[in-house]
């Protein structure tokens, strides 16, 4: 991947060479992703939707995980003065119980990845679209994203952001 990156850059900063683009007249700016979705008023918004629209199911969880735990406190509580068939009973039960909670548990993580990626793929749309924007009024011959290092003056992730609040 880095090779890649690497090759991309080199080719890139080759090709400006050959159009006689020097470096002075090269306008770059960096954009920090992790901050848009941090900060941006569109990723802030999907993020309460999403909270908004998993709360049932997180609290039913949560009251699942309380109800396990009674059970499981219960058994080893009480399992020395049980029956036999009333321990295998409730073990049973804490069992049948525990596999539903897994298996509930499982899937709300799943959805609430797949509704996650799903908003971020819209912040992110929107966020590229500003992007855009700007590159093209400001004139900017590279925007970069996700680098290892850059300096704080190419970093156009403010006005990023400003264009997302303007865009509600």
């Amino acid at each position: 991947m880095l090779k890649a990156k690497t090759l991309v850059f080199a080719s890139l900063l080759s090709a400006l060479c050959i159009t006689g683009v020097t470096a002075a007249e090269l306008k770059v700016g960096y954009v920090d992703t992790q901050r848009i979705f941090r900060d941006a008023p569109a990723a802030q918004k999907a993020a309460k939707k999403l909270e908004s629209e998993f709360s049932r199911r997180d609290q039913e969880l949560q009251r699942m995980a309380k109800q396990l735990q009674g059970l499981q406190e219960g058994l080893e509580k009480n399992s020395v003065t049980m029956s036999e068939s009333e321990r295998r009973t409730r073990e049973k039960e804490f069992g049948d119980l525990s596999r539903e909670f897994q298996r509930r548990q499982r899937e709300f993580r799943e959805d609430l990845n797949l509704r996650q990626n799903e908003e971020n793929a819209a912040v992110i749309e929107k966020a590229n679209r500003a992007i855009k924007q700007i590159a093209e009024s400001e004139k900017y011959d590279l925007i970069l994203q996700d680098v290892v290092w850059v300096s704080p003056r190419l970093d156009i992730t403010e006005r990023v952001i400003k264009a997302l609040s303007d865009a509600k």
